[in-house]
């Protein structure tokens, strides 16, 4: 964690409101794209993104100041997306994420009827995973996270995170082999 995210933690800890803004304007980011790829609806993950930071100003006093912020506010998101998630059971286009998934480096040119079935087959693909799986995808693929980072995030052992990653990834490849995803775009995605 660098110097400054020690010294805005303790000024926030001391009751700085300008603290917050500035962790708000540092993490924001991170936040919300974990928050709309998780629950693929843009108006929750807004919501989740102030209620997280609402949160770290709540809460302020029990972060540690010495430890990455980062961890903290993944948890605090993912824990807010799995209330949502399970209240509400509809799901929204989860757009940004699969751009990201597919985007230029993970696609080939194609006419823009099959990139479309493309995009909708890696959509559904996803929308049929279990929560805690949708979750360590969403972490490694969108957010560029390393295996042990997830775990730490999710306070489970690194072995749990394979798994569901493996999992993921295997469910991932049955339901596109044979869609409107070419080879080797499904295996791009789901090594």
């Amino acid at each position: 964690m660098s110097t400054a995210d020690t010294a805005t933690i303790l000024r926030l800890q001391a009751g700085n409101l300008e603290a917050l803004g500035e962790l708000y304007d540092r993490y924001r980011l991170i936040v919300y794209h974990t928050a709309l790829a998780i629950t693929r609806d843009p108006d929750v993950a807004d919501d989740i993104l102030q209620e997280a930071f609402l949160r770290l100003h709540t809460y302020a006093a029990s972060v540690k100041s010495e430890l990455p912020l980062a961890p903290w506010l993944y948890r605090v998101t993912i824990n807010l997306s799995y209330t949502w998630f399970s209240r509400r059971r509809w799901l929204a286009p989860l757009d940004e994420f699969l751009e990201k998934l597919t985007g230029p480096a993970r696609h080939h040119p194609e006419p823009a009827a099959e990139q479309r079935d493309a995009h909708e087959a890696m959509q559904r693909a996803i929308d049929a995973l279990p929560f805690n799986q949708r979750v360590v995808v969403v972490l490694h693929y969108l957010n560029d996270l390393s295996l042990q980072e997830i775990a730490e995030i999710l306070k489970c052992p690194v072995g749990t995170v394979k798994s569901r990653l493996y999992y993921a990834r295997e469910t991932l490849r049955q339901k596109l082999e044979g869609s409107a995803f070419s080879p080797e775009v499904a295996y791009e995605f789901t090594r």
